[in-house]
């Protein structure tokens, strides 16, 4: 079987290209065979695309304007302290799920003999079909539940204006401004130590009090200790991209990722580059063409064998993902005869898996 090697890419937010298709399959035709169609239904078969998703980090680093002084004032060693502002990227997980579209190019029209007993099909809105004589219940997309808003003790945020006290304002150099930093950590420490020892005078009793008070002292440490630390900011990104697999493939690159840029294209060499591998399995044995399958089509029903693919990706140091799936393209299709449903007192109802075309039952 020849086939020429199309691969159609689609990165969220660099590229639109198939922007427009959906995955999700939520409304279902019910199309009778009746007199008025002349007992015939059109229905298209899907064909499998990949859907590769590249998790990475975005992180953002500020230097601490009082870093040389870390080590003498707070006794932080220069490992754990940020001494220049930067951004960098992380790679930190590849996967694929496969989806489908609808195959044009596999189009058939099925006609029923007038006597069958009220035969009905099923398709989703793309024409893809789902059922035979059998309704139809697209599987329902989990909703992701709404996260709880934080109580006010586990959000407290303060801005280093409101912080900062008139002497660390007033101090006449760097270095005093640093000294002047240290030495509220080190007031901000010792009250908190007297809250959680009782020793401190007014403290409150209810609990949810106590919390933010303590959330408060922390948030002004925080904003002290960063001084000479630096901070550090993780985001986390996704983007996808969109495969449609003809062919094998062996180390051919899927995208590049620069730990300066992020996700970048193939032809992009400040990115290290991240191959991938995609190998048929052979599951399905590919018959020679058929001259005469185009006269049964009307009295048959075409359906899909899908066959499995191994798909690796990794760098030239580590792998990263593997896994085996099943895509259409390295299967075949068989055909199921109309006769089946000849029978008035044991009406066949069909079932079919909607992202591969192929049978999932056959019931009486």
């Amino acid at each position: 079987m020849k086939i020429k090697n199309r691969l159609l890419f689609v990165f969220t937010g660099i590229f639109i290209f198939f922007a427009s298709l959906s995955f999700a399959q939520t409304q279902v035709v019910k199309i009778s065979a009746l007199k008025t169609n002349d007992y015939g239904v059109r229905y298209v078969l899907p064909k499998t695309v990949l859907k590769i998703d590249i998790e990475y980090s975005e992180t953002k680093q500020k230097g601490g304007i009082y870093a040389k002084y870390a080590s003498r004032y707070l006794g932080v060693s220069d490992a754990d302290v940020i001494m220049e502002d930067g951004t960098y990227y992380t790679l930190e997980k590849v996967s694929v799920t496969e989806a489908s579209v609808p195959n044009k190019e596999q189009s058939y029209l099925v006609t029923f003999k007038s006597k069958t007993t009220a035969p009905f099909v099923c398709l989703t809105e793309d024409g893809v079909i789902c059922t035979i004589n059998a309704d139809y219940t697209p599987e329902s997309i989990p909703v992701s539940p709404k996260t709880s808003s934080a109580s006010p003790a586990e959000s407290f945020v303060l801005s280093p204006q409101s912080v900062y006290t008139e002497e660390y304002l007033r101090a006449g150099s760097v270095s005093k401004m640093a000294e002047v930093a240290a030495k509220n950590i080190y007031k901000i420490r010792e009250s908190r130590q007297d809250i959680l020892t009782g020793e401190a005078e007014n403290v409150p009793k209810d609990g949810e009090a106590m919390k933010i008070i303590l959330r408060n002292l922390d948030a002004q440490e925080t904003i002290w200790r960063e001084l000479f630390t630096g901070s550090a900011e993780t985001v986390k990104h996704t983007k996808q991209l969109i495969i449609e697999p003809v062919a094998e493939t062996k180390k051919e690159i899927l995208f590049r990722f620069s730990n300066y840029f992020g996700v970048v294209e193939v032809d992009n060499l400040s990115g290290e580059p991240v191959y991938w591998n995609l190998k048929d399995l052979k599951t399905v044995e590919i018959p020679e063409a058929d001259p005469k399958k185009k006269e049964k089509e009307p009295q048959s029903i075409v359906y899909n064998i899908p066959g499995k693919v191994e798909i690796k990706i990794y760098t030239g140091k580590k792998k990263l993902y593997a896994t085996t799936v099943n895509v259409t393209q390295f299967g075949t299709t068989q055909i199921l005869g109309t006769s089946l449903f000849e029978d008035k007192k044991a009406p066949v109802r069909v079932y079919f898996y909607p992202t591969t075309g192929a049978i999932k039952q056959i019931r009486q």
